[in-house]
């Protein structure tokens, strides 16, 4: 028996539930279904209270020193694609990005933000570290605009950034409440962060304007030169990483992006 299994007692029947880390599991009893995690962060219990993620049903210590957190099981479904537009989305993070709640906690346990120059300074050293990024001219050119933009796209108002928004984190229960999860990746920084890749990834370009207005803002150059900062900052670090995995099909789509993000930069005058 398992550490975890033992914390549950004999009913209960407990599987790994996938992902790289093997942190994660289902149990089950005759009467009930539970989501286990070893060492969620804190954060995990805010995120909770604000309906964020779903309920937080108990914290219990191993004897090793781990944590373990059980969440109410809901049935459901990751969104798909299309449903990525609902306003739904938009209005939950919107709601994340406005928490006061969320973000003092977080800064308590991160202790740090994202800053612009030293995020520069790690892409350039990332590119660096390749042959084949080293020698690429859509890198010096991303980096040149990342470089030219630094000053252009600093911005203030620090948010909770979950940077992780694939549609498969995006789950419906079947009683319709929707919940963001998988907050390991979470940073304090620009929502731009968010909004970018919202848009980038699964908006319609002629449906920008109506997705941000049910977030709760409009458009303008100076977030559009944000979000691409940012976006332009992901697909640099994605391409070179897979580069590096010699994992040739993820490195030309990430390239096929980075090509993407630079003709939207000159066509929109960004």
């Amino acid at each position: 028996m398992t550490a975890v299994e033992h914390i549950l007692g004999e009913d209960w029947m407990v599987v790994p539930a996938g992902g790289s880390t093997g942190t994660a599991f289902y149990a089950q009893s005759a009467q009930k279904k539970l989501f286990l995690k070893r060492n969620s962060s804190p954060f995990l219990a805010v995120l909770s209270a604000q309906g964020i993620v779903p309920k937080l049903v108990w914290t219990k210590r191993l004897e090793n020193g781990d944590v373990v957190t059980a969440q109410q099981w809901l049935d459901g479904k990751a969104l798909n694609i299309e449903e990525i537009q609902h306003p739904k989305v938009a209005k939950l993070l919107s709601k994340i990005h406005q928490s006061s709640e969320l973000l003092d906690m977080l800064l308590r346990i991160e202790q740090t933000t994202v800053k612009l120059d030293q995020t520069l300074v790690r892409v350039k050293q990332f590119v660096k570290g390749n042959k084949i990024g080293r020698n690429s001219l859509i890198l010096y050119q991303a980096i040149k605009y990342l470089e030219d933009r630094l000053f252009d796209v600093y911005y203030d108002k620090q948010v909770v950034c979950h940077c992780d928004l694939n549609h498969h984190n995006w789950m419906l229960s079947n009683d319709g409440e929707l919940f963001l999860i998988d907050w390991d990746n979470a940073r304090v920084g620009d929502p731009a962060m968010d909004i970018g890749r919202i848009l980038q990834s699964y908006i319609p370009k002629q449906d920008w304007d109506q997705w941000l207005a049910h977030y709760g803002i409009e458009s303008s150059r100076y977030l559009l030169q944000r979000m691409h900062w940012h976006l332009l900052v992901d697909e640099i670090i994605a391409y070179v990483w897979a580069l590096n995995q010699r994992d040739d099909k993820e490195a030309d789509s990430h390239l096929r992006e980075l090509y993407q993000l630079m003709r939207q930069v000159k066509e929109w005058h960004l």
